[in-house]
């Protein structure tokens, strides 16, 4: 911790004892925004020369654009210094992801800015995750703010973090935001490498960084209507197939205009709309969410989505729940499988146990829905190598599988406690 401090004693300057550090500038100061090809192909020679390890942020616009694409790239290494960089203006950077190849990549919190990055053509072959090794570490606050304060001993300012970052220009505040994120990340990366080789946990987040890594990109979603805040509420498969309409059509909309879905049409409006079927606009304007506010013609539109719901043929209309190749929700399996609830009550509260022992989330011990599998299908024989291999079909790291199946096949030999 002493010498992280130490490593930015240029930016702030305080001793030990007198609490968390300000960080409020960068080191070299807030570099100038690379938004041409030109400039990027310096910073490419620039950062390939460079040493040790990577520092990568991103930033999006969600809640304001369309989908997650990142409108702002941040990055640090050791001879390089920091760099900002302008998707929009520099939408392939595959260059410097080639530049960097054989780095090691810093992030934290990686599955969130991976798929804008790669969408840049840029991906990583190795990779620290800061949050995900705050987790593993036992960390009670992961947040990037909490971690450096926690570990280094510094606090960022984080007043920024859900602004429109599709804005041009960027205003020079949100610049400094988003330099000072990636400022300490190596730095952080260090203290927290450290921290788990003393806790005996290292390799176990090294094969989660690799699984990242190895990670194919996630298929497109089955019924993505489905995840409508609200949509539990409505049982009715007439009303389910307006919820789709109007999803399917807000999407589309909002893709058109590159405009977040709910600034357009919000989740609860979609639901009020699909629980009352409104015969007219009228009766459509009176719905929560759809008031005077809303323009004559959008509510014609909105309409037109609710009268195709309403002249979908009966066979044809969704089913009351997704479709799934998992085991059952857990709630019904006291009727359809009395003995598996029981090997999963057990399973569940063994493996909550061990996490508590072991000092971290019970979530990243063990994927919930692993434990769900494997307790509605356990193997023939539930001995601990049986059920390591199970796990490690369904996608369990090898650390995992050796911590927990020796705890889920004792719950499973005496699954009523």
């Amino acid at each position: 911790m002493t010498d992280a401090r130490e490593a930015i004693s240029d930016t702030a300057d305080a001793p030990e004892a007198s609490g968390p550090v300000p960080l409020l500038e960068p080191r070299e100061g807030i570099p100038p925004v690379v938004a041409d090809s030109n400039a990027l192909a310096e910073i490419v020679s620039r950062f390939a020369a460079g040493t040790g390890p990577v520092a990568i942020d991103a930033e999006r616009a969600s809640g304001y654009r369309y989908g997650q694409r990142a409108y702002l790239v941040q990055l640090r290494r050791e001879g390089a210094g920091s760099t900002l960089i302008d998707p929009v203006g520099c939408p392939d950077l595959s260059s410097l992801g080639e530049a960097l190849a054989d780095t090691e990549w810093v992030l934290h919190a990686a599955t969130q800015d991976l798929p804008c990055l790669s969408e840049l053509g840029m991906r990583p072959t190795t990779l620290f995750d800061t949050e995900l090794a705050g987790r593993i570490a036992g960390f009670p606050r992961v947040g990037l703010g909490p971690m450096v304060e926690s570990v280094l001993g510094f606090t960022l300012e984080k007043g920024h973090s859900a602004v429109d970052w599709s804005t041009r220009p960027l205003p020079e505040p949100w610049l400094r935001y988003a330099a000072l994120d990636v400022e300490v990340l190596v730095d952080l990366r260090n203290a927290l490498e450290a921290e788990l080789a003393a806790q005996g946990k290292l390799e176990w987040a090294l094969q989660e960084f690799a699984a990242i890594v190895a990670a194919p990109p996630a298929p497109p979603r089955v019924d993505p209507w489905r995840r409508t805040s609200g949509v539990h509420k409505v049982r009715r498969r007439r009303q389910l197939a307006a919820v789709r309409e109007l999803w399917e059509l807000r999407d589309r909309v909002a893709r058109e205009r590159d405009i977040s879905p709910g600034r357009i049409l919000s989740d609860s409006a979609i639901i009020s709309a699909a629980l009352a079927m409104p015969l007219n606009v009228n009766a459509l304007q009176a719905l929560p969410g759809l008031g005077p506010r809303v323009h004559r013609r959008a509510l014609e539109q909105w309409m037109t989505a609710i009268e195709a719901a309403r002249a979908v043929p009966e066979n044809q209309l969704p089913p009351a729940t997704a479709p799934h190749d998992g085991p059952p929700p857990p709630r019904s399996w006291s009727d359809k499988d009395p003995v598996a609830a029981a090997r999963l009550s057990a399973a569940r509260e063994a493996v909550s146990a061990l996490a508590e022992t072991l000092n971290l989330p019970q979530e990243n011990l063990v994927s919930p829905e692993l434990v769900r599998r494997v307790s509605w299908a356990p193997p023939t024989e539930a001995t601990a190598e049986a059920v390591a291999s199970a796990l490690r079909g369904h996608g369990a790291r090898p650390w995992q599988a050796a911590l927990v199946s020796p705890v889920i096949a004792q719950a499973f030999a005496h699954p009523t406690g």
